[in-house]
C-alpha cells in the first residue's frame, strides 16, 4: 500500500497544528461557532445529536494493521470503545470529546491517517473496488489512480469550496464493485478497439433526495490526460454549480439542468485550455504501481491443503466458506469477507477488542492489510486455502464470521436517529428488528442475493434509493414512518428503486419486509433473482401484500 513520504507526513502533522490552535480559540471564546464551523468541517468534525461526530479517511478503504489498532485505540481512548465503518470506507467515532480531538487527531499522524476533506464543500475520500488487486475480473488495479487523484484533490486550491462536497469512484474490474455510477465523477478503466487501457469517465451521478445515475462524458481517456479531465469537470461544475440552493447545488443537477450534450462541450472546452499542461507521464504512474507491488505469495499455496475434507465434514465452514469468501487471482488463495452484520450488532460497527484481534489476524493470515467496503464490511484479502479453517474458527470466535455476505441481513445501514442530528427516523434499531424476524439461516441463504439499504433521512447515507429492497425513514407530525422501494441497483446495471407506495408506520415496516419476501419466494422462477423477479412481475403483487390490512 501507499506509505506516506515527507511531504504528507509534514502536511498532516502541520494540520494537527493548525485546528488545535483552532480548537483552543473556539474554546477560549476567541472564534464564534460560524467561523469555527467552516474550519472543524474541513478537519472531519460535525456536531451530532450528543457529541461531536469525527470522520476519519480510509482512502479508498486500504488500512495497515498498524492503523486498525490505532483505530482500536482511539475507540478505548477517545470514544466509547468502537467505531463505524461507513459507504464510504471511512471511519466514523460517535463520541469524542471537542476538546479532545487535536490529540486524536496528532495520534493519528503517527500511522499516516487524518480526518482532512471527509465533510464540508469539498473533494471527499476517493473510493474503489474493495477487491482491487486480487479479484479475477480486473483489467487493471485502479489503486495507483485512486491514490493519483487522492494527491491531486487535497488542498487543491482552486477546489477548496466547492458548491457541494464532490465524490469520486474509480473501478478496474469487469463487475462494478464501487457504485461507480453513483458518484459525482466515475471512473472505469476499459480498453479501447486498439487494445489500450485508459478511462471511460462518468459525471453527474448521486443519490441523496434526488437520486441521479451518472452519464459517460469521455467514453475513452487516454491515461495521460486523466487528472487534465477531471480538473476541466470541477472547474466547470465550480463555475456553474449552483449556490443559491444546497439541494440543488450538485454536479447532478448542473449536468441535468444543462443537458449532457451541453455540459460535455463545456468540460471539452476547459479541457483543451489545459490538458497538456498537466500531463499525467508514464513515470508518474509506474511509480505509484510501485507502491500497489503484489505481496509475496507462495507458489505452492495451491498444494493439498485438506480444504476439501474440510468443506465436506464442517457444515458451518462450508457455508460461511461459500458466502464469506470469493476466488483470487492466485491460485490457492481467496479473499475473505469480515462481515460486521452479526445480528445483534448495529451494522458496520466494531469494538476495539475486534478491531486489535482482526489486526492480529491481518498479520497472521493476510500480510498485514485489511479493506474496507461500501457495503460496511471488511475483507481479508490474500488468505491461503491452507488457513481458511483457523481463519474461520478465530473470526468465529470473534462475532464476525456471520455467513450472510450479499444476503438480505448484509444491510446497509445509518446511524439514524440514535446519533444523527439530521435523522428523521431510526435506522438501528430497525435492522435489529428485521434480524430477529430473518433468524432463519437457511431461509437468508435461500433467498439469494437481497441488498437492503435503510437510511434515517434524505440525504441517502446507506444508498437506499439502489438498495434492492430501500428504507427511508421519514417524518409524520413526530412520527417515525418508513417509505420502500423495490428493484435499485448500485452494480453494472444501476437503478433508482421504485417507490412502492404510502410509508407505512414504524411498527408495521418489518412485516411489510418479511411480506415482501414472501411475495418474491412465491413467484420467483428457478433460479430467479430477486431483481429478476421484481422487474418481470412489477410492483403490484408485492403492492398487494404490503397494504393488505393496514
Amino acid at each position: 500500500m501507499y506509505q506516506y513520504n515527507e511531504q504528507d507526513q509534514t502536511l498532516i502533522e502541520e494540520r494537527v497544528t493548525q485546528f488545535r490552535g483552532q480548537t483552543q480559540r473556539f474554546l477560549n471564546g476567541e472564534l464564534g461557532p460560524d467561523e469555527f464551523r467552516a474550519l472543524r468541517l474541513m478537519n472531519g468534525l460535525y456536531i451530532q445529536t450528543h457529541a461531536p461526530m469525527l470522520r476519519v479517511a480510509v482512502p479508498y478503504g486500504l488500512l495497515a494493521s498498524r492503523q486498525l489498532r490505532m483505530l482500536a485505540k482511539v475507540a478505548r481512548d477517545y470514544d466509547k470503545g468502537y467505531c463505524h465503518f461507513t459507504t464510504r470506507q471511512n471511519v466514523q467515532y460517535n463520541w469524542p470529546s471537542l476538546d479532545r480531538v487535536p490529540d486524536l487527531l496528532a495520534e493519528l499522524a503517527t500511522v499516516q491517517m487524518h480526518a482532512i476533506q471527509t465533510s464540508g464543500n469539498c473533494l471527499r475520500n476517493t473510493t474503489s473496488d474493495h477487491l482491487a488487486g486480487v479479484c479475477v475480473d480486473e483489467l487493471e488495479d485502479p489503486r495507483p489512480y485512486c491514490e493519483i487523484i487522492r494527491q491531486w484533490t487535497t488542498l487543491h486550491p482552486e477546489f477548496a469550496y466547492l458548491p457541494r462536497k464532490f465524490k469520486i469512484a474509480v473501478s478496474g474490474s469487469e463487475h462494478d464493485r464501487a457504485a461507480v455510477q453513483l458518484h459525482d465523477i466515475g471512473v472505469y478503466l476499459v480498453r479501447n478497439e486498439t487494445g489500450e487501457i485508459g478511462f471511460r469517465v462518468l459525471a453527474g451521478g448521486g443519490l441523496g433526495r434526488t437520486p441521479i445515475i451518472g452519464q459517460t462524458v469521455k467514453p475513452f481517456l487516454e491515461k495521460k490526460y486523466l487528472l487534465s479531465y477531471l480538473e476541466a469537470i470541477l472547474r466547470v461544475y465550480n463555475l456553474l454549480g449552483r449556490r443559491d440552493n444546497k439541494y440543488k447545488a450538485r454536479i447532478k443537477i448542473l449536468v441535468k439542468e444543462t443537458g449532457l450534450e451541453k455540459f460535455t462541450a463545456l468540460v471539452e472546452e476547459e479541457w483543451l485550455q489545459i490538458r497538456d499542461d498537466m500531463l499525467l507521464g508514464e513515470d508518474r504512474i509506474a511509480a505509484m504501481q510501485a507502491q500497489f507491488t503484489p505481496p509475496a505469495y507462495e507458489s505452492n499455496a495451491n498444494s493439498d491443503t485438506g480444504l476439501a475434507q474440510r468443506l465436506t465434514d464442517d457444515a458451518a465452514f462450508a457455508k460461511w466458506f461459500k458466502y464469506n469468501s470469493v476466488d483470487h487471482r492466485i491460485s490457492g488463495y481467496r479473499a475473505v469477507f469480515v462481515s460486521l452484520k452479526a445480528p445483534d450488532s448495529p451494522p458496520g460497527d466494531i469494538g476495539a477488542d475486534q478491531l486489535d484481534a482482526l489486526a492480529n489476524l491481518a498479520d497472521d493470515y493476510s500480510f498485514g492489510e485489511v479493506r474496507s467496503t461500501h457495503r460496511q464490511n471488511l475483507v481479508l484479502a490474500d488468505v491461503k486455502h491452507a488457513d481458511l479453517y483457523s481463519l474461520w474458527q478465530r473470526l468465529d470466535a470473534l462475532k464476525l464470521a456471520t455467513p450472510n455476505i450479499g444476503t438480505v441481513t448484509d444491510m446497509i445501514c445509518c446511524p439514524g436517529l440514535d446519533f444523527c442530528s439530521l435523522a428523521n427516523a431510526g435506522s438501528i434499531g430497525v435492522a435489529k428488528e428485521i434480524n430477529q424476524a430473518l433468524d432463519d439461516m437457511d431461509y437468508i441463504h435461500d433467498i439469494g442475493d437481497i441488498k437492503i439499504n435503510m437510511s434515517g433521512c434524505m440525504n441517502g447515507c446507506a444508498h437506499q434509493s439502489v438498495g434492492h429492497i430501500g428504507i427511508l425513514g421519514v417524518d409524520k407530525k413526530g412520527e417515525e414512518w418508513y417509505q420502500i422501494t423495490l428493484g435499485g441497483s448500485s452494480e453494472n446495471e444501476a437503478a433508482i428503486g421504485d417507490r412502492l407506495g404510502p410509508s407505512v408506520a414504524k411498527h408495521q415496516i418489518t412485516e411489510s419486509i418479511t411480506r415482501i419476501l414472501d411475495v418474491y419466494v412465491q413467484h420467483r422462477l428457478e433460479d430467479e433473482t430477486f431483481l429478476q423477479t421484481v422487474k418481470r412481475v412489477g410492483l403490484e403483487p408485492f403492492r398487494e401484500k404490503v397494504y393488505a390490512n393496514h
